[in-house]
């Protein structure tokens, strides 16, 4: 049996899984790259990734952003930092693509296939050791990763239920009425 997930999808027979373990690429500049790709059909993030990669668009750079240059194709995302971090990109691209093969083995529809998951941990550091001035000796780390993500079908909308002429209300309007009430002293 291979290594859990932090979570499972909702309907395990409409979504595909991949994951990786110990990858040694850049945890920070993975953890950007997988960010973005949240909420995008496998097609659009394999048409994305390949974009950055060519240096067409960038990663947006949200977190773990100190001393990012600025560029100008972060504008497309609202922000002023990006990078385009090629071997992160090449990583992702090989699990979106291990994501279609998965679904093409169940026999699922891979257009409909949207990002619904992602995940990306930090993995025990490779220890290695740097050279110094006057005789000295540092450690040397690489910053490796646990990535998982899953992809699920889209579903169709279904419209909310009515009460008579209006929409029923959320557990959550509900909710605030009864703190409401409870608070206010009212009965």
């Amino acid at each position: 049996k291979g290594k859990t997930f932090s979570r499972e999808p909702p309907v395990p027979e409409k979504a595909v899984k991949a994951q990786g373990t110990d990858v040694r690429a850049s945890f920070k500049n993975t953890y950007n790259t997988a960010r973005v790709l949240q909420g995008m059909t496998l097609k659009q993030a394999e048409a994305y990734l390949n974009q950055v990669i060519n240096h067409k668009r960038c990663i947006p750079f949200r977190r773990f952003n100190r001393s990012t240059g600025r560029c100008s194709q972060a504008k497309e995302f609202g922000l002023v930092q990006g990078r385009w971090p090629v071997k992160s990109c090449k990583i992702m691209l090989n699990l979106v693509k291990n994501l279609e093969a998965n679904a093409n083995v169940k026999q699922l529809q891979v257009e409909e296939l949207v990002i619904s998951h992602v995940q990306v941990n930090r993995a025990a550091k490779g220890r290695r050791r740097t050279y110094r001035a006057h005789g000295r000796i540092t450690p040397f780390l690489s910053s490796p990763f646990h990535i998982e993500l899953w992809a699920l079908e889209r579903s169709a909308n279904v419209a909310r239920e009515r009460v008579g002429d209006r929409l029923k209300p959320t557990r959550k309007q509900v909710a605030r009425v009864r703190h409401r009430t409870v608070a206010t002293g009212e009965n």
